[in-house]
């Protein structure tokens, strides 16, 4: 027993996991206790169960399986976390529980199945349960199956995902075992009744008996529908009100609610798409033409057989359609025509939407072809154009079926009526809006009057569809003028009709409250079969009564009754006056005196014609009191007005009398029902009063009373016409500005432009100014509401009345028009609302209608197309430039433009880009032109515009979303998103296209009100950008997430995650997540719509969840509203959290809630957590121009864990008043709570740049001061600010430097000043560049005011990228138009000048001349001299002090800072792509820091100085593993020894020399040892990287310390050389090296060797013959293709770089003649290709022009030279290694190489010595020059000496005279300062005393002779043969001249081996006197020249040549000898 007690003892989780099975048992009983004890769902208990739930599932032992399943099930049950454990259990369900032999464990499972889907988790499971499906157990499969039919039975079809199921079934019946078989029957069986026959499709493969079988079941079943028995938790509550209804035995919500189940699986969704493009019969196009019907009819069965697959798939139909179109239109052959008719079904059918884009071209041509007869072509023809009306919309082909609506074939007409009836039964309310049925009720109306009376008949029918659909108010406005007896026809034809989308009559209304339950639909051909919605529908019986229901009857309930009751004479209902005016018939005379009497007093009639004025004004007071007190519906208006009229009438003389008669005219307009009638009695009395001085007001009232009861558009019109039949021109321009302000009141809807146009160009040509002005006035009226297209009108008018158009239009520009405040008193606005709500739509279409189209068709010639297809593209220029004529001529054009759409698509992947961009300019003026109707040519025109988005060049993309953007503006976006074009697009992998598009929609979907649905296509594609592998278009499609979300619901897009892996899965979700919750609302529909404006923010709060229903097309929406209820306050929490903030707030001020605890909370790593997951992605990037509201939400959600919740409140309040309380409240935590303000400062400077964009001076003023103390708190505690939290704070700080208050500007530039101690100067200067790109002058100037205290305080290194490009950008802004801006880019450049004397100029590049002019001047005002070096340059970095802590703050920030500007250089100076690559790549050190830099100015150095060495300052000897400790980026090193030669290597580049020294000495040990020396391998880059690091730190920094050591210096450069010496002589190793690390270390040494400073030093000269030796190793050991490459990459920045000495460039092409020497034996692993690519980018950039121009004639030479041997050693095959150069005619390289072959061809007769013709071919071109140089050598050498100087001096002056272009500056160069400005002086003062004034000139021109000849230093210390520059040439030139020598003198030069190694001439300091050398350049001089005159100048006679070589030879052989002694010499040393 003493085991079981153990056990017994163990808490319950410890027992579940237990070995023992009786434990075990034991454990899960009491879990079980424990799970159904547990009330909350959300207890903390639940949390320690949930590993555990598998191991209950999964146990091995049977019984205690069984209790395991219990407890599980229970937990499942209750537990709120238990869906993290749906895949685990579910999987260990099907494969442990349902293999299980006792039925109670299947059960269970099964059970524990169907609980996970009941909390939500359905998808999950089913995936399980239908990888179950697969497995080879099968019972397991039986198992699943039978689990998934339970699911489907209780939970329904909406929960249970059918297609993956259904796709699995045919395999299941084909099982081999009968279980698995019957078990997929009953399955199918199940099925089959919730979808019906959508099932049979996918099953008609199976096996003839089972699929007998099925069908025998199938008819057994009920017929009702199918409702779940079983509901998700969140549809709890709608069961139990279903539960509720049964038992009230009501079924009327059932109806409602199950019809939206059924359309939920499509069957077409089922299909698998076949492709039959590629079937088609070969020669299916030509034999579709040929002349024998039966070769027709052939092809045409061929194709129909092809057509009958449901599903097609999509691809390009058009020639396909364009074909049988021809056949339906033009064949002779009646059966051929019903053929193809059923053809073009087929292919509809199949295509559903993607039919779409052909369904214009189509429909025209099918109505024609109704003129056929045949019932069977009829009824195929009908059938086609049903099948094709269901793949577009009724709005994309409305024009063309209204075009043929006036054929004059009555059989046309007939059934163009009927198909636009079945076509109105497909639509509803929101499809068939007013602008689309207004065209077709004028088309029809005019049917019904038709002789025929089939026409009649069809006609009634549509127009009684149409009732039906939209309802009574919206159709009723256009049957104004139907006589009775029509009206009720079309009323009973409305009664008959039956809708697909099983709505009722008039209950349009009702349409935003209910789902549409789909009907039967009315045997309307082929469509009703072919629309799958209709299946199975129920009986619209019940549907009746659903929306009844639902409705709960708001305002509009009662509106389909109200137009019924205003039939008579609409007096009671006010609405009826709206849509149905007054029609009144004229009365007679007599009649209107009968009337009038009745209600008017008798004497009031009698005067009204008295002579006597005063009878008459007594008369007018009574008429105007009998008025005022009359009914309304008594009120005969006409006869009043007729009284009125009557004689003296309109004629009346006294005005006063007329006052009054004009008053009681707007009275009785007013107070009456007045009609059209009664107001032409009076208008033209108004009219001609309007211009009276004294009535003309009254007149103008009158006129706007009845405009207010005839409405405006029909008043207006009658009014200017009256005006302007007149002459009088004061009426004229009175009328005009009558309108004008009526306008403006009554709004612009309804008006006819037109009718205008014509009197307003009358009015401009008037005489008369007055009206003129008044026309303009008018204008500019219309102008706020028709927009700019209104001056199209006038633009032939003179240009004088143009312009004072324009400057009319220029007045209005920016101003919104008014809302309207008459027109709508009269009327109900519940009732108005609904209609109005489409108005402004409508007025703007008007105005666009309104403009006169002129009709291009005809223009549009087929050769014309034939031209824009031609094969030259000249002349597919021409036609395109013709098309653009026509367009522009037309202005504005019809839709119908023939063939152009297909020409033009053709030219939009032209392989010609400036045709493509002339395409999208002709297609941008085609959508102008065409205006809305260009909607029909979205598909195939529109998307293939989508494509060019894709196009790689930037201008052609802009111009196609320029050219889409416009195309949009005409369509709106339903079009576009419509059918899967647009996803098709979406799924090409093409970045630019991806981010466009995605750009796009995140642009256009935020402003739609509803979205067509089948933007879910685009989902799984957006789902892959998301992923995609261009950072850009993962942007994008992060971006553009929440606004699908925002159209297609939570729900939908994370149902469409399913098919993704489950890593991609988690990640979207993630990202949905995040979306959801910055998820914008809907756009509101205009205010005036809502029918209850009181409704208040609650209904517009949750408007957005409805909102997709009211408008969506597809009946696929129904699914929407229930989860969108759930989820609508998650919606409308955005809307909530501004109030729901405030109030909390405010309670807590009152209870006084505790504030006294920190109010910055510190949350471990959380700093780092989040920039993590801002890295990943996973949030936001903190990147904006202004801050919307996703950023705010997110940093508050970031806060929320780390800032006390009162402070949070303050800093998120509305009211900036708060803000300025929580300002204040950190300034007083800032000293007490450092860690906490450190640990949450990325959020702090966050929240800061929101304030910067508040308009509060005082928040801005508060904020910058808390950031003054701020940035002084982190610099005293040592802070470095992280690349985050810069990069999201500075550039929204430099915004603020523009600010206008002075005091602002000040401070910002005191905290930018403050972060350069927390911040590399270096870093700041990019964001600070970038600043002076911004439109605000004061920010420009301020930035660069910056930017030159930048470089003040810290030197040019702060400049990045490079000082180069930094100062280029800088002086772009001297030609600014501020004076400011002008001044500051001076002043910045000065104060570089200063530090840099003249090099600045350089640095500059080319300006124009007044720029440079100002720079110079402002640089001659500047009196400053050039200092030598920035004046605090190294006070970037805290003051050294010798103690361990501060070298570790110095670590913190100042290397870092160093390293960075170092890396950038690095960097930039990479003349190769691929070179910058590698140093990207392998410099990693290990971080991810760096990875993704494309070595942008924002490239940092690795965080590696700042984290890792803050706890390692223990003497570094080789580290322990414990660093890994220290560094979470030691994480990922493959092993120990890495990671320490990593840790050692960073160690390098530091900027302590100890810590450095230490390093290169561990390092140094290393590489000593052989066997050790490997582990270096796949470092080198890395460590020559740090290495040049810390050559340029000690360059540009140490050197320049006075304080330190200079000993010191010395021994970090032995270490370093050594160091590098022992590397290079590893091969193996130096061979990893990479060309851009080489060409940067290259640049180091040469540098380093060039240094004055060190030479300066006692050992100074050791350390540079050092760096001789070592360069020779570089040259030798490295890989030879490397450093071929690098070293003409680093004479090409030489040359380039005008800052880098003359003396640079010459020892780098001495290290190419070494390299040039060494061909020979290296050829063969030399890359030519690589090595000719870079010569090739050499010569692009400097061509043989550009050479020539420098001043030495060195580079040209040393090309040649190299091209030279290389053809040398390769011969004709060189010409083969051109492979990797893209374009060879950018660079002369090809033809030289050509010239060279064909120049050594010619040559090959030469005898000579190959090394001879080298060595002659490199230096004897040079000896002329040679003398020159001795002259000169002679010359210093005298004034070297003491006793020569003066004479020296005299001798050079009168050279330099002699010789005005004469170098003297290599000579100079050499020496000390003291002897140049010796020499300098000297000459001076030899010219004074001359002759006054001389020029010294300087120039370049530096040839190794020279240099080596004379190196004259007062002291005769420097060797001639190790001097101090490039002295690797120096031996080895004087052995190839040896050699030469020795071949003189016939000895021998094979022997290889005797020669001494050419190191051994550097490595010792051999010292002989200068003498020594230059007598031995004479000889070798001599030498030279004559061997090159034997070698060239063959052609002189032999006495010369013997002449030339006696002369020489006695001074050689003396020569000779000492050569050998010294050779001698060397050799011996060596040994």
């Amino acid at each position: 027993m003493g085991d079981d007690s153990e056990w017994l003892k163990l808490p319950v989780d410890q027992k579940c996991e237990h070995k023992l099975w009786k434990a075990r048992l034991s454990g899960y009983e009491e879990a079980l206790k424990i799970f159904q004890k547990i009330k909350d769902e959300k207890s903390p208990e639940w949390s320690k169960f949930l590993g555990l739930i598998k191991k209950f599932v999964t146990d091995s032992n049977a019984v205690v399986q069984l209790k395991g399943l219990e407890a599980a099930l229970v937990y499942i049950e209750n537990a709120h976390v238990a869906g993290k454990t749906t895949g685990e259990v579910v999987s260990g369900v099907v494969s442990k529980v349902f293999n299980q032999p006792k039925a109670k464990a299947k059960e269970l499972g099964t059970e524990i199945c169907l609980m996970y889907i009941e909390i939500e988790k359905a998808e999950a499971v089913q995936e399980e349960l239908l990888k179950g499906l697969d497995n080879k157990n099968p019972k397991i499969i039986v198992a699943c199956i039978e689990t998934l039919r339970k699911a489907l039975s209780e939970f329904g079809s909406k929960i249970i995902l059918l297609k993956p199921v259904i796709k699995v079934l045919p395999k299941l019946f084909e099982s081999r075992d009968k279980a698995v078989r019957d078990e997929a029957k009953l399955f199918a069986v199940e099925i089959y009744r919730w979808i019906r026959d959508a099932l049979r499709p996918p099953l008609q493969n199976i096996n003839s008996v089972q699929l007998k079988e099925l069908e025998e079941e199938w008819v057994k079943l009920p017929t009702g529908v199918p409702r779940p028995t079983r509901f998700l938790r969140s549809q709890q509550e709608l069961e139990a009100k279903l539960e509720q209804q049964q038992s009230a035995g009501g079924d009327a919500e059932g109806g409602g609610d199950d019809g939206d189940e059924v359309p939920q699986i499509d069957t077409y969704e089922l299909l698998e798409a076949v492709e039959i493009l590629s079937k088609l019969p070969k020669d299916f196009y030509d034999k579709i033409e040929a002349k024998k019907w039966q070769e027709r009819k052939e092809v045409l069965e061929a194709v129909e057989a092809l057509v009958k697959n449901p599903k097609l798939e999509a691809g390009d139909y058009a020639d396909l359609v364009k074909a049988l179109k021809k056949v339906v239109g033009k064949d002779t052959n009646v059966m051929l025509v019903a053929l193809a008719a059923k053809c073009l079904t087929g292919l509809a059918v199949g295509l559903r939407k993607k039919f779409g884009q052909y369904a214009g071209h189509v429909v025209p041509t099918i109505l024609e072809k109704f003129k056929e007869k045949k019932p069977q072509v009829v009824q195929a023809l009908q059938e086609a154009i049903d099948a094709i009306f269901l793949t577009t919309t009724l709005q994309n082909i409305s024009e063309d079926v209204l075009a043929v609506m006036d054929n004059k074939n009555p059989t046309i007409k007939q059934q163009t009526s009927l198909f636009i009836a079945r076509s109105f039964r497909h639509c509803t309310a929101s499809t068939l809006p007013k602008s689309l049925l207004k065209p077709f009720c004028a088309a029809l109306l005019k049917h019904i009057n038709d002789s025929a009376p089939e026409v009649r008949d069809a006609a009634f029918e549509a127009l009684g569809t149409a009732l039906k659909v939209v309802g009574e108010k919206a159709v009723n406005p256009f049957l104004a003028d139907v006589d009775k007896l029509k009206l009720d026809r079309i009323k009973e034809c409305s009664e008959k009709v039956e809708l697909v989308h099983g709505k009722k009559a008039g209950q349009a209304a009702d349409k935003k409250e209910c789902k549409p339950v789909p009907g039967r639909t009315t045997a309307s051909g082929a469509a009703g079969d072919k629309d799958t919605k209709d299946t199975a529908a129920p009986k619209p019986g019940p549907v009746k009564k659903a929306p009844a229901t639902k409705s709960g009857g708001p305002p509009k309930k009662g509106k389909p009754s109200a137009p019924g009751g205003s039939g008579n004479t609409g007096t009671k209902n006010k609405k009826a006056l709206e849509t149905k005016e007054i029609v009144e018939p004229e009365l007679s005379i007599e009649v209107c005196e009968e009337k009038a009497s009745a209600v008017l007093p008798a004497t009031c009639i009698q005067l009204l014609d008295s002579s006597n004025w005063k009878e008459r004004l007594a008369c007018m007071e009574e008429f105007q009191k009998a008025v005022e007190l009359m009914d309304r519906t008594e009120m005969p208006c006409q006869a009043l007005v007729r009284m009125l009229a009557k004689k003296p009438g309109w004629k009346e003389t006294n005005f006063q009398v007329m006052q009054m008669k004009l008053h009681i005219v707007a009275l009785i307009a007013q107070k009456g029902n007045f009609s059209k009638t009664s107001a032409q009695i009076v208008l033209d009395g108004l009219v001609d009063k309007i211009g009276d001085v004294k009535c003309g007001n009254n007149a103008k009232e009158a006129m706007t009373a009845i405009a207010e009861a005839c409405v405006l558009p029909w008043t207006a019109e009658q009014v200017v016409s009256m005006a302007f039949s007149q002459k009088n021109p004061k009426n004229q321009s009175e009328t005009l500005n009558w309108l004008s302000n009526a306008i403006k009141e009554f709004g612009f809807s309804g008006l006819n432009v037109k009718a205008f146009i014509s009197n307003v160009k009358t009015a401009l040509a008037a005489t008369n100014p007055a009206v003129r002005t008044s026309a303009i006035t008018l204008l500019g009226v219309m102008y706020l509401y028709v927009g700019p297209s209104l001056r199209m009108f006038f633009e032939d008018e003179k240009p004088a009345l143009l312009s004072q158009i324009d400057a009319e239009f220029e007045k209005m520009q920016g101003q919104s028009p008014p809302a309207p405040t008459r027109g709508i008193s009269k009327h109900s606005t519940s009732d108005e609302g609904g209609e109005d709500g489409d108005e402004p739509d409508d007025g703007g279409n008007d105005v666009v209608d309104l403009l006169p189209r002129t009709e291009i068709s005809d223009k549009i010639t087929s050769e014309l197309v034939s031209k824009i297809g031609d094969k030259n593209w000249k002349i597919r220029k021409e036609g395109l430039d013709e098309v653009a004529g026509i367009i522009n001529e037309a202005k504005f054009i019809q839709p119908n433009i023939g063939e152009l759409p297909t020409a033009l698509k053709g030219r939009l992947n032209d392989s010609n880009k400036i045709l493509v961009q002339q395409t999208l300019n002709i297609l941008q003026q085609l959508a102008i032109a065409m205006g809305p109707n260009i909607k029909q040519h979205v598909k195939n025109l529109g998307i293939p515009i989508i494509t060019v988005l894709g196009d790689s060049k930037n201008n052609v993309r802009a111009a196609a979303l320029a050219t889409v953007n416009a195309w949009a503006e005409q369509t709106g976006m339903k079009e576009w998103l419509e059918g899967e074009d647009l996803s098709e697009e979406l799924k090409k992998e093409n970045p630019f296209l991806r981010q466009e598009l995605l750009g796009w929609l995140a642009e256009k979907l935020p402003t739609l009100r509803s979205a067509p649905t089948d933007l879910i296509f685009c989902v799984p594609h957006l789902y892959s950008c998301l992923e995609d592998r261009n950072g850009d278009v993962r942007k994008k499609a992060q971006d553009a997430l929440p606004f699908f979300m925002m159209h297609l619901g939570y729900e939908k897009m994370a149902k469409a995650t399913g098919k993704l892996k489950p890593t991609s899965k988690d990640q979207v979700l993630a990202m949905l997540e995040k979306a959801k919750a910055n998820m914008p609302a809907k756009p509101a529909a205009p205010a005036k719509a809502s029918s209850k404006p009181a409704g208040g923010s609650a209904s517009a709060k949750f408007q957005p969840a409805s909102a997709p229903v009211e408008d969506s097309v597809s009946s696929t929406v129904e699914a929407k509203p229930d989860p969108k209820k759930t989820k609508a306050p998650g919606v409308s929490s955005k809307a909530k959290s501004a109030q729901g903030k405030k109030v909390p707030s405010k309670t807590n001020l009152k209870e006084d809630e505790d504030k006294s605890g920190p109010i910055f909370i510190i949350v471990p790593n959380g700093k780092e957590q989040r920039m993590r997951d801002e890295k990943a992605l996973k949030v936001l990037k903190w990147n904006f121009t202004t801050p919307r509201d996703e950023y705010i939400e997110q940093l508050k959600t970031q806060m929320s864990s780390c800032v006390a919740k009162w402070l949070q409140d303050e800093m998120f309040h509305s009211d900036f008043q708060h803000h300025n309380k929580a300002l204040a409240v950190m300034v007083d935590h800032l000293e007490s709570e450092k860690e906490g303000v450190i640990a949450c400062l990325d959020l702090i400077l966050k929240w800061l740049t929101l304030r910067f964009f508040d308009t509060n001076t005082s928040v801005l003023m508060k904020a910058l001061e808390y950031l003054k103390l701020l940035f002084t708190l982190l610099s005293e505690e040592e802070y470095h600010l992280t690349e985050n939290e810069a990069s999201s704070f500075i550039p929204y700080l430099t915004l603020k430097v523009g600010e206008p208050k002075d005091v602002i500007r000040k401070d910002v530039r005191a905290i930018l000043n403050r972060m350069c101690l927390v911040y590399p100067a270096s870093k700041m200067f990019p964001f600070i560049m970038e600043g002076t790109k911004s439109k605000n002058s004061k920010q420009r100037a301020e930035c660069l005011e910056e930017l030159g205290c930048l470089v003040e305080s810290y030197g040019m290194n702060v400049c990045q990228p490079t000082p180069g490009k930094a100062l280029k950008e800088i002086a772009i802004h001297i030609g600014d138009r501020d004076n400011a801006v002008r001044n500051a880019a001076l002043n910045t450049i000065v104060t570089v000048y200063n530090v840099y004397g003249d090099q600045v100029f350089k640095l500059i590049g080319n300006l124009s001349e007044k720029d440079m002019s100002m720079l110079e001047e402002r640089i001659k005002r500047s009196a400053k001299r050039p200092s030598a070096a920035p004046i605090k340059q190294v006070e970037e970095k805290p003051q050294r002090t010798q103690n361990m802590n501060s070298n570790a703050n110095m670590l913190r920030k100042g290397p870092a800072e160093d390293m960075s500007s170092k890396l950038n250089q690095a960097r930039s100076m990479s003349g190769h792509p691929e070179a910058a690559q590698m140093v990207r790549r392998e410099f990693q050190l290990d971080l991810d820091e760096i990875e993704n830099d494309n070595g942008t100015v924002r490239c940092e150095m690795p965080e590696l100085v700042q984290h890792k060495l803050d706890d390692i300052f223990e003497p570094v000897l080789i580290p322990e593993p414990k660093i890994r400790a220290v560094s979470p980026h030691f994480d990922d090193m493959h092993s120990n020894t890495a990671s320490t030669i990593n840790f050692i290597i960073s160690q390098v580049a530091s900027g302590d020399i100890n810590t450095s020294i230490q390093a290169l000495t561990q390092i140094d040990e290393v590489l000593r040892q052989e066997d050790k020396a490997e582990a270096m391998s796949g470092h080198i880059d890395q460590f020559l990287i740090a290495t040049f690091m810390q050559l340029r730190l000690i360059y540009n920094t140490h050197m320049a310390d006075e304080k330190l050591e200079k000993d010191e210096i010395i021994k970090l450069y032995s270490c370093i050389i050594g160091n590098m010496i022992s590397l290079f002589q590893i091969e193996s190793l130096a061979r990893e090296a990479s060309t851009g690390v080489l060409k940067d270390l290259m640049h180091g040494l040469i540098t380093l060797m060039l240094d004055s400073r060190i030479e300066d030093l006692e050992e100074g000269q050791q350390v540079i013959r050092s760096v001789n030796l070592l360069v020779v190793k570089v040259l030798e050991k490295s890989d030879q293709t490397n450093i071929l490459s690098a070293l003409l990459v680093l004479l090409q920045d030489s040359l380039l770089a005008t800052a880098s000495s003359p003396k640079f460039s010459e020892l780098v092409m001495k290290c190419l003649w070494r390299m040039v020497r060494l061909l020979p034996d290296t050829i063969n692993s030399i890359n030519l290709d690589r090595i000719l690519l870079d010569i090739h980018i050499f010569m692009k950039v400097f061509p043989k022009e550009k050479l020539k121009q420098c001043k030495s004639e060195f580079p040209i030479r040393t090309l040649k030279t190299l091209l030279h041997t290389l053809c040398k050693l390769k011969g004709p095959k060189i010409l083969d290694h051109l492979t990797m150069i893209d374009n060879k005619n950018e660079s002369e390289l090809e033809a030289h190489l050509c010239r060279m072959m064909k120049h050594s061809m010619d040559q090959t007769g030469s005898k000579s010595d190959k090394e001879t013709e080298k060595g002659a071919s490199r230096i004897d071109e040079k000896s002329s020059k040679a003398k020159v140089n001795d002259f000169l050598a002679e010359i210093f050498k005298k004034i070297g000496s003491k006793e020569n100087t003066k004479e020296g001096l005299a001798e050079l002056y009168e050279y330099k005279k002699k010789y005005s272009d004469a170098d003297i500056e290599p000579f100079l160069k050499n020496s000390s300062q003291f002897f140049q400005s010796y020499v300098e002086r000297g000459l001076r003062v030899i010219e004074m005393e001359r002759e006054g004034k001389g020029r010294i000139p300087t120039s370049a021109g530096i040839s190794p002779q020279m240099e080596v000849s004379c190196v004259p230093t007062p002291t005769n210390t420097v060797s001639s043969i190790v001097n101090t520059n490039g002295e690797e040439v120096g031996p080895s030139v004087y052995l190839e001249r040896l050699k030469i020598l020795r071949q003189r003198c016939g000895l021998d030069n094979t022997k290889q081996e005797d020669r001494p190694p050419l190191t051994s001439l550097l490595s010792k300091p051999a010292v002989p006197t200068v003498a020594s050398s230059t007598d031995m350049l004479h000889s070798k001089l001599s030498q030279l020249r004559e061997s090159r005159e034997q070698h060239q100048h063959s052609d002189l006679d032999s006495n010369q040549t013997h002449s030339s070589g006696t002369m020489t030879s006695s001074s050689s052989t003396a020569n000779i000898d000492d050569l050998k002694k010294r050779l001698e010499r060397i050799k011996s040393s060596r040994k």
